[in-house]
């Protein structure tokens, strides 16, 4: 029996934080759960407390193996860049709450694992994400899908490491 592994994948956001739980078995990848955790507490604090505890919970009730996390982008302004880092920072901290290893990468490393180029827009990014995992209609939010992207990415850099070390 080949034994398989289940990756969390995070897009975080202050607002919004996207996960996505996949498991390979075989090479095959397959959708165990996605969604989002909301934030709609004006109060940053707040909003990093629910993303912690929303990160926890999807950890605890899905049993990840290990944790894919998109990088923060360079924002617009300052302020954006360092919410968008907070709310990182809160999803990794849960992660390392039960000693999850966690792998970041590049938003155009996801976009280019999983279209093919780097600069791919968020439909053509959740639909081939649908495609792979074999979902007809998704009816996730574009923040999962993008959760799920970041985890699927871990799984194409794990195969290329393999590859790479013979």
């Amino acid at each position: 029996m080949t034994q398989g592994i289940t990756v969390l994948g995070i897009d975080p956001g202050s607002r919004i934080t996207g996960w996505g739980v996949v498991r390979e078995v075989s090479g095959v990848a397959a959708l165990v759960d996605c969604g989002t955790v909301r934030t709609s507490e004006a109060d940053m604090a707040r909003r990093l407390g629910i993303i912690f505890s929303g990160v926890r919970d999807v950890i605890a009730r899905c049993q990840p193996d290990v944790v894919a996390v998109e990088n923060v982008f360079t924002a617009k302004n300052a302020s954006s860049a360092l919410k968008l880092g907070q709310a990182r920072g809160a999803a990794i901290a849960a992660c390392a709450l039960h000693d999850l290893a966690v792998h970041s990468y590049e938003p155009t490393k996801v976009k280019q694992a999983i279209v093919g180029t780097g600069r791919a827009d968020k439909q053509q990014v959740a639909f081939m994400v649908a495609t792979i995992l074999g979902v007809k209609k998704p009816s996730w939010a574009v923040d999962a899908s993008d959760a799920l992207a970041v985890a699927l990415c871990h799984l194409t850099m794990r195969r290329y490491e393999r590859i790479a070390r013979g």
